[in-house]
């Protein structure tokens, strides 16, 4: 906890950002339900055993593995700036159920696809299963101080729009409604990477408080597309950031003027790159903030 604590807060210190994400990863649920998680070096994760073939109730749920975490999110909030925003995550029931099937990601997760076709009962017993641990996780969080908790459903993309509406739309809709009913006034973000022209109904129907939009999304067709008052979150490309200079400076123009009117949190599309120069980031932060 204290050095998870001390990489939360070390962007804080250094560029002085409105919001602060803990330093966790999402496959911290199948971790807490009985799976081992590994990271080989040069590899992606591994969970063992893959349910796609061994019973999700075999596991042994070991749930005292998340405590950690909250003794992170208590460290971290004790130290950051009053003014500064504290927000806690978990991944979406569909994107950890594609690590718990398979074991592992994969670049078109077609062996969670198939087997959700092939044993609907079981894949959404394991659905279930992300999604209730995933509520008493969130609200752990929001207990041990993070002001706003954000959903990652970094594969959801992947599906067609039935299948989107039955294991990303209707899990989430029931996590956010858990969370509003019993931490009220806490906002929840939704962030369904990939999701596209799946978006209006994932706004609509979820009752997520926020969306966040991946570098893919027009931001002129989203500000037109999404209800007008609800606050949207990104949606800079990564690589864009690397680029820096004239083009970097030209992405975020974009950006702002399309979403000028309607809240909106400056962010990324998805996670920065490591070989982002630093310098980069700061010409970022005084275009939004000299701009805003």
């Amino acid at each position: 906890p204290e050095a998870a604590a001390e990489v939360t807060l070390q962007p804080i210190r250094r560029f002085g950002f409105d919001g602060s994400i803990l330093f966790s990863d999402i496959l911290m649920i199948p971790w807490a339900l009985g799976q081992d998680l590994s990271f080989g070096v040069g590899e992606g994760p591994r969970l063992e055993p893959a349910l796609v073939d061994h019973a999700l109730d075999r596991l042994q749920s070991v749930p005292e593995r998340l405590e950690p975490v909250y003794e992170t999110v208590a460290r971290v909030a004790e130290a950051l700036p009053p003014e500064t925003t504290f927000l806690g995550f978990a991944g979406s029931p569909w994107t950890v159920a594609t690590y718990m099937v398979a074991g592992k990601g994969s670049k078109d997760q077609g062996e969670t696809r198939r087997f959700a076709y092939r044993d609907p009962a079981a894949f959404g017993a394991i659905i279930d299963a992300i999604a209730d641990n995933t509520v008493e996780y969130l609200v752990r969080q929001i207990e041990a101080g993070v002001d706003a908790v954000q959903l990652f459903d970094s594969w959801s993309g992947s599906l067609s729009p039935a299948q989107f509406e039955r294991w990303v739309i209707a899990p989430t809709a029931r996590i956010i409604d858990e969370l509003h009913a019993r931490c009220p006034g806490v906002p929840v973000i939704g962030f369904p990477k990939g999701a596209g022209g799946k978006l209006p109904a994932y706004a609509r129907e979820t009752g997520a408080d926020a969306i966040g939009l991946d570098e893919t999304v027009d931001p002129v067709w989203a500000h037109a597309s999404l209800p007008a008052d609800l606050p949207v979150q990104g949606n800079l490309d990564p690589l864009a950031l690397i680029a820096g200079g004239a083009d970097l400076d030209a992405a975020i123009d974009r950006i702002l003027g399309a979403f000028g009117d309607r809240p909106h949190v400056f962010n990324l599309g998805h996670g920065i790159l490591p070989d982002t120069p630093i310098a980069h980031v700061e010409q970022l932060i005084a275009r939004v903030r000299s701009t805003t």
